[in-house]
């Protein structure tokens, strides 16, 4: 093991976080790498919307999905979250690519639960299988993960569920902890995905622009975007959260340079909801990781 990769491990070891890594250099032949477990299975969470994302731009552009088409989502029917349609009060009507880029831009629950029907699982699996991603399963939406962890908690609703979750007093076993049991993918897996979208392979090149945008919208910076507090680099990317499970994917691209995608996942050894540094480790990490990329060393 490099100097990098014992810097990487020190990372995650100071946040009290296991963790996953897979970075590489993307737009060019002979890429390098990094990774650290970048093969093994990991729990996505809300990572999973970035392949249905991808599933979706396919499906606009076989001509099944009509990205203006309206729907209208109504609060009885809506996921619970923390953001976007998930906490408005009143009937909703928007186009089906807003719905895609609520989805990934605030990390909408209601809004991926709603696309994720209009999609369905046999066309996402489809897409990732065409993809040759086939280690990547999404299993269900959100909605469903929820009652799992109702009933794996022997909670009444999901807010208890949350809490049950983040009791250092029991520590129950949720399947959703679990890569065998729910969504699940690589770091790797996630990397050749985003390679996908940046190369205009993953769906028309019209579409794969339209999924660097959203991308790019997302408004979360305490993970990925932390690690590059710069002018001058973008980062693109979806997190994921659930419990101890803290995720983010994206691409890190500094102005003038090859853009590097990354993949980091991580599970907490507590259960608070709130880990500022297990969040942060998510971004440094993945600073390492691209520094190494761009100069070749540390």
């Amino acid at each position: 093991m490099n100097e990098r990769d014992h810097e990487i491990l020190r990372i995650f070891a100071d946040a009290g976080v296991r963790g996953w890594l897979h970075a590489v250099a993307l737009g060019g032949p002979g890429s390098r790498e990094v990774g650290l477990g970048p093969d093994e299975p990991v729990v996505m969470a809300s990572v999973y919307k970035l392949p249905l994302l991808v599933a979706f731009c396919r499906q606009v552009d076989a001509g099944t999905i009509d990205p203006r088409e309206r729907v209208t989502i109504v609060p009885t029917e809506r996921t619970v979250g923390p953001t976007g349609l998930s906490i408005l009060r009143d009937d909703v009507t928007m186009s089906w690519r807003d719905v895609a880029l609520s989805m990934v831009a605030v990390s909408d629950n209601a809004a991926a639960d709603v696309l994720l029907e209009r999609v369905g699982l046999d066309q996402l699996y489809q897409a990732m299988a065409d993809l040759g991603l086939t280690r990547t399963r999404v299993r269900s939406g959100t909605a469903e993960v929820h009652r799992t962890l109702m009933a794996d908690t022997a909670s009444a609703d999901t807010a208890a569920a949350f809490e049950a979750l983040a009791s250092h007093d029991v520590a129950p076993e949720v399947r959703a902890y679990n890569p065998v049991y729910g969504s699940a993918t690589t770091a790797r897996e996630m990397t050749m995905l985003l390679d996908a979208i940046w190369s205009d392979r993953a769906a028309s090149a019209e579409q794969c622009r339209f999924a660097r945008e959203v991308l790019g919208a997302q408004i979360w910076p305490h993970r990925l975007r932390s690690g590059f507090p710069y002018a001058g680099v973008r980062v693109a990317g979806k997190t994921g959260t659930l419990g101890a499970i803290r995720n983010e994917v994206g691409v890190v691209q500094f102005d003038g340079e090859r853009p590097v995608a990354v993949a980091v996942f991580t599970h907490a050894a507590r259960a608070d909801a709130m880990l500022p540094r297990a969040d942060a480790a998510i971004g440094l990490a993945a600073r390492v990781a691209v520094t190494d990329l761009r100069s070749g060393r540390l």
